[in-house]
């Protein structure tokens, strides 16, 4: 039962379902709504609402569909005192996350060499299921990466310092802890360094056909008839592993904790056990691995640029996660946006969503402080993919997602 808010926003209340603690909201337009009532997504938003020590609404953000407990594009922040962590609201591929390239060339430039420039990305970047890497890290080294993320790449001469600033998190999840990322995990990630893996990841070369903002585009580096390189990777094995090791985790520790969930697939600790404090650094340590990896893929892609055309400065315009889950503060609004807020210190999971802070947030390096957060929406594998901006709007109804 959806109750229409408006042309974007779809209510989901707390009587639609025994054991909703909180209210279910999906932004959809009409189209989109008669596809996810084709799926479980809108049972999944409710389930996620009968988690104990959640705040504000489940979330569910465009183009919502059915996934792993939590439907893809969910968001949903829980209080660090009374809330819980759950690895399904994260995902198998923690830190699956887009950066966007900016070039220096347009469509011109770059077509009496694009065969020769996708040949040498081949040959460089691996993809595909189980595919492994250029380089294979030793054990300590590979801990090193858990704990430093695109940090370690920097500092081994894939990429450039100034990279660092237009990473979210600037590459590096607090918290992380290799010590906690299983022998098997750790097996399964210490030669796909560098690698796109299969299913929906890619790197593809793209063109700038519309700016809707000129000078938020030209604040970006970006303008019209650009090659940009987008690029879409996680965690690879490692991520999986990592969450099918704690999944069974917290599968065994809910009745310890006296938690029960509608789905299995919800499974979940309080954040303040043992439980959560060990997913949490294993989940930051698989993340920082997916921002190295895809340091490593720029490095290469750079390298691949300078070989064919002769100019390997691609600039970051942004790289952002969107499996994960964050502390961060927000203001919380138990019934209108807007309305009787109180700041909180939250647990944010964001699956199949992406952060979206505007401008003045301090989460953001200098040169985005006067626009905001460079949003990237990709498309699939030869759809538009888009660049948003974060705005405070975000932040008031969607925990800045």
């Amino acid at each position: 039962m959806f109750q229409k808010i408006d042309d974007y926003r779809w209510l989901i209340p707390k009587s639609y379902k025994q054991g909703m603690r909180i209210d279910g909201l999906v932004y959809a337009n009409e189209e989109m709504i008669k596809h996810i009532e084709k799926d479980q997504t809108k049972d999944q938003v409710a389930n996620v609402a009968t988690l104990p020590g959640l705040v504000g609404r489940s979330l569910a953000m465009p183009d919502a569909h059915q996934g792993y407990g939590f439907c893809i594009g969910g968001v949903a922040a829980a209080d660090i005192n009374e809330g819980i962590v759950s690895a399904g609201g994260v995902g198998f591929d923690i830190n699956c996350g887009v950066r966007l390239l900016a070039s220096p060339f347009i469509e011109n430039d770059l077509k009496p060499k694009l065969e020769q420039l996708l040949n040498q990305l081949f040959r460089d970047i691996p993809c595909g299921t189980g595919r492994s890497g250029m380089l294979d890290v030793t054990k300590a080294e590979l801990d090193n990466v858990l704990e430093n993320g695109a940090s370690w790449a920097v500092d081994h001469g894939y990429g450039k310092a100034e990279d660092l600033a237009h990473i979210e998190e600037y590459g590096k999840i607090p918290g992380a802890d290799a010590s906690l990322v299983s022998k098997r995990a750790k097996e399964r990630g210490h030669n796909q360094l560098g690698t796109l893996g299969s299913g929906n990841h890619f790197l593809e070369i793209q063109i700038v056909t519309e700016i809707y903002d000129e000078e938020t585009a030209r604040n970006f580096g970006l303008h019209k008839n650009q090659m940009t390189v987008l690029v879409h990777s996680g965690s690879r094995g490692l991520g999986h592993q990592v969450c099918t090791d704690y999944l069974d985790t917290m599968q065994d520790a809910m009745k310890k904790y006296g938690i029960n969930v509608v789905d299995r697939q919800l499974a979940c600790v309080p954040i303040k056990s043992k439980e959560g404090h060990d997913y949490l650094s294993a989940m930051a340590a698989a993340a920082n691995f997916a921002f190295a990896n895809r340091q490593m893929i720029t490095h290469w892609t750079r390298e691949a640029f300078q070989r064919i055309l002769g100019n390997g400065n691609l600039k970051i315009v942004y790289d952002v996660c969107h499996n994960i889950a964050k502390f961060e503060d927000h203001e919380v609004y138990p019934e209108s946006f807007g309305v009787n807020g109180s700041k909180k210190r939250v647990l944010v999971h964001r699956k199949g969503a992406t952060r979206a802070f505007p401008k003045g947030h301090p989460a953001l390096p200098k040169e985005l402080q006067e626009y905001g957060q460079p949003v990237l929406i990709p498309g699939s594998m030869g759809t538009c993919s888009y660049v948003l901006v974060g705005t405070e709007q975000a932040m008031k109804e969607t925990f800045g997602s």
